[in-house]
């Protein structure tokens, strides 16, 4: 099954030749323009991993962490920025943030941070579903 991505980016131009270029890849992407528009996004669908740029009008990507965290705290967030500062960085890994690219990153370098994070979230998703199983196991006397 296709890795499922969410990139979130104000700068059209970047985010739908990424978009391109990551569907090339075999990703299944979708895109958001703003950050507000990707917590709608993200109330509908289960996303592998979200690419989060950090620099955006209105709600910028650490406001949007802070919600994205607050709907899915299991959900990998890569922060992308052509901007970056020490402080933006320790914000976002302090939010929970996986990891933190600078722009413009390449596709091969984002595809790899993707792969990496799904990763982690796939290990997260099968100790919860370890965990629940155990539990019925347990409530049933098997």
């Amino acid at each position: 099954m296709k890795t499922k991505v969410l990139l979130v980016d104000d700068e059209k131009d970047f985010v739908d030749a990424m978009g391109e270029r990551l569907k090339i890849r075999d990703f299944n992407v979708t895109i958001a323009y703003s950050g507000k528009k990707a917590l709608e996004i993200i109330g509908k669908v289960d996303f592998d991993v979200i690419v989060l740029d950090v620099m955006m009008p209105e709600m910028t990507g650490t406001e949007a962490l802070r919600q994205i965290k607050d709907i899915n705290p299991l959900l990998q967030v890569i922060m992308l920025t052509g901007a970056a500062t020490v402080e933006n960085a320790i914000e976002g890994m302090k939010l929970g943030a996986y990891d933190f690219l600078l722009k413009p990153a390449s596709a091969d370098d984002l595809a790899e941070k993707i792969h990496a994070a799904k990763t982690i979230k796939a290990e997260h998703d099968e100790r919860i579903r370890q965990a629940e199983i155990s539990k019925i196991v347990a409530h049933k006397g098997w």
